[in-house]
């Protein structure tokens, strides 16, 4: 099944609205039918942006479909690496 993951991954083309999240942590960015962005990092891990650019919580193993139809897996969740790369320069204190 992990084979088979990493194939689908593998072959769906980097896409997605994420032009101001840091790219040297992505791997690659999925759009997914519903609008919102899976972004794959450069360890395997996933972690989710809505349509709306917030980052969301989704379970490790939930099924996913992207804009072309494919199934992917969710490895992770890696909501806090999301945050941090989508909204990290307007946080208070730090």
């Amino acid at each position: 099944m992990l084979k088979k993951l990493l194939a689908v991954i593998a072959m769906i083309a980097v896409t997605g609205s994420a032009f101001a999240v840091d790219a040297s942590q992505v791997a690659k960015s999925i759009a997914l039918k519903d609008g919102s962005t899976v972004y794959v990092y450069k360890d395997g891990k996933m972690g989710m942006e809505d349509k709306y650019g917030r980052s969301v919580y989704m379970d490790p193993g939930h099924v996913m479909e992207t804009k072309d139809g494919k199934k992917i897996i969710m490895i992770g969740n890696e909501i806090y690496r999301v945050d941090e790369m989508l909204h990290g320069q307007h946080k208070l204190g730090g």
